[in-house]
């Protein structure tokens, strides 16, 4: 850790001694003429290390639910919402429709609006990049792995800017302080460009990049091969994927001297790409030991179900520190749990402070499996018109749901990953202090029990994000003591997932896209996609067509990597986002006390979305001071 504790630190001392260098620059800008002070940077491997360091620094916070350095993918899309007054975070006015092109929300083209300019941290590691080889007191082997982490840094800022605008303009040098208008006015380049140019940059860092870190003390977070070739799968996958492979609806943006933005024709042959990629990853990761997480009880937790296991492990997956499933996880990215937990489940510590200020929606909710493993509304077994009537739970139900506690029918005989992601009224949650699953705390969360209102920060739909609250957390009379873990970016089962979808993609409806799919399922304690949808859905032909096997994918995916920042994007890669970011938020009737009055759907949010919100817009004054950028269609 001590790589990355020294950042915070660091990174004042390293701007402070640039501040002229850096201060306000874009991508418009160009290095100026300060070889002194670039020669200071890199003239021992001390200060070369801050520079180092400072190209790490702008990777985005991941897990962060306050304004600055924010993740859109938590707050800006629906996976979870809040009291408007209190939580009006510069995200979620995204998902509010908020967003515009005059001061547009999260800029991360010009360093705006709780952003951070990435185009000024390309900038960054093109300095170091330029500048690495000169410093004399560093072994050639350490050069050569710097130098591989900044291309990989610098390949991923540009896809986080790919991903959210599209065709981008590419920075692969920086220009001299001499350079003229037309070089400084630069055009976007093509989407497939911008693709094939980060990939370049993932293979040019991949031979000098570590298999893994074994200095697990100071390096933990660095960027390793596979870290690398995850993200480049990643990146091909969305190349691949219906937003810009092949989208008409961009048939208009195009570059003033009329050259397409993102090609019109539907390729195939991408989705070949991704998978082949997406398989390498895949491989390479398992070689050096990572595998799917599963739980194993110590002697504290000896004696539990099978089921609770089942959702630890689940839980665990994410909260666990440095787990063998874990790909990449960001130790500067920490979520603030005490936001999502909610008020003490234990009466006798009622003033401890948890706000549980963020609910997840009713479609997110909806989205979990029954316990057959097919959607609520398909299994012929399951009473879906129904589902917002009473039920008391009996002992068969008690470790998901409290014996003799009445709740709603939708919180019964659900999928394991439902009770492991989610916290409600009459919910079982596990750990915090209480191990015996047996007697195992439970959720009181109508107003006036002690998990309900208690101020103007509260949840507003009745269920709690239960999946990113560590099992250990403790809950005090007056205090909420948190263990931390790093934000998992990228883990095992994202890549199956992602194979899964490339190989029906590519091949149609396939055996191997199925195996992927049924590792996840076997994990979560699920039937196979085969036997599952025979035998309890309506549809039990549904897998064996590469339109049904694609739903079903794509459902897989939206619920295994739930609350993790991937539903946002995928949404939008799929070109989804129209269908679900235009249903309504709704939540129970939280402010009420009684169950007959608790249990009645409220519509919290009117949801829009529109088309051009696929991708971001660029500042409207940018579009004025550089003639060469056209702005994303619709905006």
């Amino acid at each position: 850790m001590k790589f990355f504790k020294q950042i915070k630190s660091i990174i004042f001392l390293v701007f402070a001694l640039f501040l002229g260098l850096f201060q306000g620059c874009n991508y418009l800008d160009v290095v100026p003429d300060n070889v002194a002070t670039l020669e200071n940077a890199f003239a021992m491997r001390n200060t070369a290390e801050k520079y180092l360091f400072t190209c790490y620094s702008w990777l985005p916070n991941f897990a962060t639910l306050d304004n600055g350095k924010v993740n859109p993918a938590l707050l800006a899309g629906d996976e979870f919402w809040g009291t408007y007054g209190v939580n009006a975070q510069i995200s979620w006015r995204i998902a509010r429709g908020e967003q515009g092109v005059s001061s547009p929300l999260l800029n991360y083209w010009d360093g705006e609006n709780a952003a951070p300019s990435l185009y000024q941290a390309i900038r960054d590691c093109n300095v170091f990049l330029e500048n690495i080889n000169q410093v004399p007191d560093m072994t050639e082997d350490e050069k050569q792995r710097w130098t591989a982490e900044v291309k990989f840094l610098k390949g991923y800022f540009h896809f986080w800017l790919i991903r959210m605008y599209g065709p981008i303009v590419l920075v692969d040098q920086n220009l001299d302080i001499d350079a003229g208008v037309s070089e400084v006015r630069q055009a976007r380049i093509p989407l497939d460009s911008c693709i094939n140019y980060v990939v370049r940059l993932f293979d040019e860092a991949y031979t000098n990049l570590p298999d893994v870190i074994t200095n697990e003390s100071s390096e933990l977070g660095r960027i390793t091969k596979t870290i690398n070739l995850a993200v480049k799968a990643y990146a091909l996958t969305w190349a691949a994927s219906p937003l810009f492979n092949g989208n008409t609806d961009y048939a208009s943006l195009l570059n003033r001297d009329g050259t397409t933005l993102i090609s019109q024709t539907n390729d195939v042959e991408k989705w070949g790409r991704a998978l082949a990629a997406i398989g390498e990853a895949i491989s390479f990761a398992e070689e050096q030991g990572v595998a799917l997480y599963e739980y194993q009880p110590g002697s504290l937790q000896a004696g539990i179900s099978d089921t609770t296991r089942i959702q630890t492990s689940i839980r665990n997956v994410v909260t666990e520190r440095w787990n063998k499933e874990v790909i990449w996880a960001d130790p500067n990215s920490v979520i603030p749990q005490n936001y999502l937990t909610p008020r003490s489940w234990d009466p006798a510590k009622s003033n401890d402070g948890q706000s549980g200020r963020y609910g997840v929606p009713f479609k997110v909710v909806d989205l979990f499996y029954t316990a057959h493993g097919v959607p609520i509304d398909e299994d012929k077994t399951w009473d879906y018109a129904s589902r917002y009537t009473l039920k008391t739970a009996t002992n068969a139900d008690r470790y998901n749901i409290s014996t003799g506690y009445t709740t709603a029918l939708q919180n019964f005989d659900r999928e394991n990953r439902f009770y492991a992601n989610l916290g409600f009224d009459g919910g079982i949650w596990y750990g915090q202090g209480k191990w015996d699953d047996n007697s195992a705390w439970h959720l009181e969360a109508k107003n006036g029990q002690y998990t309900g209102i208690f101020s103007n920060n509260y949840n507003v739909t009745g269920y709690w994000p239960k999946k990113l609250i560590n099992i250990n957390n403790l809950t005090e009379a007056s205090s909420y003591v948190s263990e931390w873990y790093p934000w998992p970016v990228i883990r095992l089962a994202d890549l199956y997932l992602l194979y899964a979808e490339a190989s029906n993609e590519y091949y149609g409806a396939n055996e191997e896209a199925l195996n992927y799919l049924n590792k996840i399922r076997a994990r979560a304690g699920l039937e196979t996609v085969e036997s599952s949808w025979t035998n309890y859905s309506n549809i039990p032909d549904k897998y064996l067509s590469q339109d049904g096997l694609r739903q079903i994918i794509h459902r897989e995916r939206l619920v295994e990597l739930l609350f993790e920042g991937h539903r946002f994007w995928d949404l939008r890669r799929w070109k989804e986002a129209e269908a679900e970011l235009n249903k309504d938020i709704v939540g129970w009737s939280v402010q009420k006390g009684t169950q007959q009055e608790y249990y009645q759907p409220v519509v919290l949010f009117s949801q829009k979305f529109q088309k051009k919100e696929y991708l971001w817009p660029i500042k409207e004054n940018s579009i004025i001071v550089n003639r060469n950028l056209v702005q994303n269609t619709g905006w």
